[in-house]
Formats: C-alpha cells, structure tokens, sequence
C-alpha cells in the first residue's frame, strides 16, 4: 500500500491565495503531491478577534520518511515563507499542519497523530472530505464524509465559500 501524508494549509495574512499556492509549489518541489482540494474562505477559529478570514486547502502527499520528518519539512516550509509563531491561533501566512500520516498514532510533545482537533473542524474536513471522502480517522473510525456530515451547525457556520484551486 502507497505511503500518504495528508496535510491541512491555512492563510490569512498578507496575499494568502499566493501563500498557499507557494506552498503547495514548495510541497511540489519535496514530495509527490498527489491531491489538492479546492480553496475554502473560513472564519477564524479562535485567537484574537478581528482576524481576517482564512483561505483553507488540504493536500495528499507521499512522505519520505516517518512523521517526524515530515513535520520537519512542514515547519521549514513555513519558515522559510517568513511564518512567525507570535501568538497561539494568531494571524498567519502560512499554516501546515500533518493531519495523518499512514494512520499511524503518536502522541508526544511534537507530534499528535491523528492531528487532535482535526476531526472538530469544519475548515478541515470540508477541503478532506472533498479529496478524500473515505479516509478513516484512525481511532474514531468514521470516514472524512461522515465526520464532516456531523459537525454542529455552529461548527459549519464558519465556512464562507470555496474556490478553485491553486
């Protein structure tokens, strides 16, 4: 069976729709990308009030190495697109997060697969379920569709809209 990552990206400062697609040009560049959903407009989600919305995507990549590795280059990504980590949920540029990775679990300080939250947010799960509708959460068992379909109305409020891709 083929290796997969799947990797949430978010934006919100600066020009995010370029953000993400440099992004997803740098994942290009170190990885097989091999699916990229739509772009979804969100509401922030937490942090400081006032924030712009979000441009939300989620990607399927093939990994080279364990998910620490994988992580590793996520953060470098972000990095080198000048993301600060000034403030938690704070305004970002750019935001990669490994959400699985071969359905494996790991939970220590650096890394929590499946990613925590992920399964609670609509700006997640609406750009998975549209690539990858029957991807199974590791430990709750349900498809990325049906998680989606059973997100509160107060969850789902957030989304604003979708585009075409990067």
């Amino acid at each position: 069976m083929a290796h997969y990552a799947l990797i949430a990206l978010g934006a919100n400062i600066g020009d995010p729709r370029s953000n993400i697609a440099e992004a997803i040009r740098r994942l290009r560049e170190l990885f097989a990308v091999e699916k990229v959903s739509s772009l979804y407009k969100t509401r922030a989600v937490g942090g400081p009030d006032g924030q712009p919305d979000y441009l939300n995507a989620v990607a399927r990549i093939v990994p080279h190495g364990p998910p620490s590795s994988t992580i590793g280059t996520l953060l470098k990504i972000e990095l080198d697109m000048g993301r600060l980590r000034n403030e938690r949920w704070g305004p970002r540029i750019i935001d990669l997060d490994l959400l699985d990775q071969d359905g494996i679990l790991h939970d220590s300080f650096k890394i929590k697969l499946p990613h925590p939250r992920m399964h609670e947010r609509a700006f997640v799960l609406y750009p998975l379920a549209e690539i990858e509708p029957q991807w199974r959460h590791p430990t709750m068992k349900l498809t990325a569709l049906e998680l989606a379909e059973n997100l509160a109305e107060e969850d789902r409020a957030v989304m604003l809209g979708r585009e075409d891709p990067p």
